[in-house]
């Protein structure tokens, strides 16, 4: 009885133990060794320094602007293209939801090119009107609109669908106008849902690194790209840490907000959700073309530009695809992205069951997205010298940056399901193992597959630990794409366009086998479980 009762206990403990060593090992040990570095002393009188500085005072300031700046035009964007989605229903509907999470699917440098082939100084757009955008923040805010206004109406849509539509007809039937009804009704219960994303919103456009390489140019560079300038170019390791201290304590308090809200949403969904609406008439219509209008601009535009300029580089430009190096980029991409995806989903698995019940849990499955995966990177090489070189450090890595979003959708699913289906296996003798693998992993199948496609994208696209961790043999397609448009000359930004649109290929192709629907038995047991 004493062996048959530890075993539990041990492997519960060892839930627990696995992200939280890796996290430790991973994460938060290269962090201290980075800021060490440079000297506790130091350190303390750079940061008391850091606002008496121009120039760094700036790169703060800017990237803590254009994260917000890209949190409100997200709102007031997507929220109505939200609403239009969540209550009319007209041909297509379902292939735009479905179509809805394709930029955060792309890999950050297809996304830059995107916005370059739009913007850039030999842009479709920027060819037509006759100037460009170069050396404007406006490039980094469009970019970040791109990869996430798809988070903001994601969100909308599905807190739209919490809202209740006995309350909402209530208010109707005592006189509210539609407007009102919406402000006083619906407005206070997708409240929280909005805010939850415009934190995610928030974390992704402040700890950026690619899209404010290439994008941010020398005055509109973000705190990300400082922190890879004064470490990789200047050896300012003092300087380079007080910045990542700045990030983290922002970044943290961010991420630990995203947690303690996600928490809180966590309930079943609401069986009175309002039915959709026909789209009849001129003005519902109208909104409908507004909504795809602005999903067209800031989502789709940037993918067609790639496509387009890929179709019109010719024969010359097609043959990068058939050279040496992009076939053993090719192979390094694939086996590097299956490696991670692999550990990412245990980790993940193992992250969501220990933070069922404990915030701190749920938030710390954030840092990977607060420490900046070039003060992680940099730590990295500084801790580990021995591992300079190994493979296994490289994938690692990866891992880090991946396995949070399986932690997130599983642990949501997790939160959802409900408390009796688990009760019942342990009451006819199920052990809590057993009545996971039974019962419980079934059901959140569907949110562990979709975690697992976004992190294969992570995966394919990952593009600052291969820039820092990786040796010359080990070259991906990321950085191959990004030594491409460090070299002078149209043929080599054609090139470059012709590697992206591949990435872009990979990456889709990932996210939608790893999501492909369950197979009809599948589907059918799944369906038993729910009515259990």
């Amino acid at each position: 009885m004493n062996v048959a009762g530890s075993n539990p206990f041990a492997r519960g403990v060892a839930v627990v133990l696995l992200p939280a060593v890796f996290l430790t090992v991973m994460l938060l040990a290269p962090v201290i060794r980075l800021l060490a570095e440079g000297g506790v002393g130091a350190l303390q009188g750079t940061v008391v320094s850091l606002w008496q500085d121009d120039y760094l005072r700036w790169r703060v300031v800017w990237s803590f602007v254009q994260a917000a700046l890209t949190c409100m035009a997200a709102l007031a964007l997507g929220l109505p293209v939200a609403w239009v989605l969540a209550r009319l229903d007209f041909p297509g509907r379902t292939l735009v939801l479905r179509l809805l999470m394709l930029p955060f699917v792309v890999p950050t440098l297809v996304a830059a090119l995107g916005v370059l082939a739009l913007w850039g100084p030999r842009g479709l757009i920027t060819g037509w009107l006759g100037f460009q955008l170069q050396d404007t923040p406006w490039l980094l805010l469009y970019g970040n609109l791109f990869f996430n206004l798809c988070v903001v109406v994601r969100a909308g849509v599905d807190a739209l669908g919490q809202v209740s539509a006995s309350r909402v007809a209530v208010a109707r039937t005592l006189g509210a106008t539609p407007w009102r009804a919406f402000w006083r009704v619906e407005w206070p219960a997708i409240a929280p849902w909005l805010a939850s994303a415009l934190c995610l919103v928030f974390l992704y456009c402040f700890a950026g690194f690619g899209l404010a390489l290439i994008l941010g140019g020398q005055r509109f560079a973000t705190v990300e790209v400082e922190i890879y300038s004064l470490v990789a170019h200047e050896l300012k390791l003092a300087e380079a840490g007080a910045l990542a201290v700045c990030m983290m304590v922002l970044t943290g308090g961010v991420a630990l907000a995203y947690a303690w809200i996600e928490k809180r949403l966590a309930t079943p969904a609401r069986a009175d959700a309002i039915a959709l609406r026909p789209a009849a008439g001129v003005f519902l219509w109208t909104l409908i073309a507004l909504a795809l209008t602005v999903l067209l601009v800031f989502c789709a535009a940037p993918l067609l530009a790639v496509l387009l300029r890929v179709v019109l580089a010719g024969s010359e430009a097609w043959a990068v695809l058939i050279d040496e190096e992009t076939v053993h980029a090719l192979w390094n991409t694939l086996r590097f992205s299956a490696s991670a995806l692999v550990m990412a989903t245990a980790l993940g698995l193992t992250h969501a069951l220990a933070a069922r019940r404990s915030v701190w849990l749920r938030a710390s499955a954030f840092l990977p997205f607060v420490v900046s995966p070039v003060t992680v990177a940099f730590g990295l090489l500084l801790l580990y010298p021995q591992w300079t070189a190994s493979m296994a450090l490289l994938i690692a890595a990866y891992a880090l940056l991946a396995y949070p979003f399986v932690a997130k959708s599983l642990g949501a699913a997790l939160d959802s399901l409900p408390v009796h289906l688990d009760q019942v296996a342990r009451t006819l003798g199920a052990t809590p193992w057993r009545a996971f693998w039974r019962v419980t992993l079934p059901m959140v199948m569907p949110a562990l597959r979709r975690g697992m496609a976004f992190a294969a994208a992570t995966a394919l696209g990952e593009f600052a630990v291969s820039l820092f961790l990786s040796r010359p043999e080990w070259v991906t397609l990321t950085t191959l794409i990004y030594q491409r448009l460090g070299r002078p000359g149209a043929a080599n930004l054609d090139a470059a366009l012709v590697l992206a649109c591949l990435l872009m290929v990979l990456a889709l192709a990932a996210f939608l086998v790893i999501e492909s629907p369950l197979p009809k038995a599948g589907r059918r047991s799944a369906t038993h479980l729910r009515h259990a």
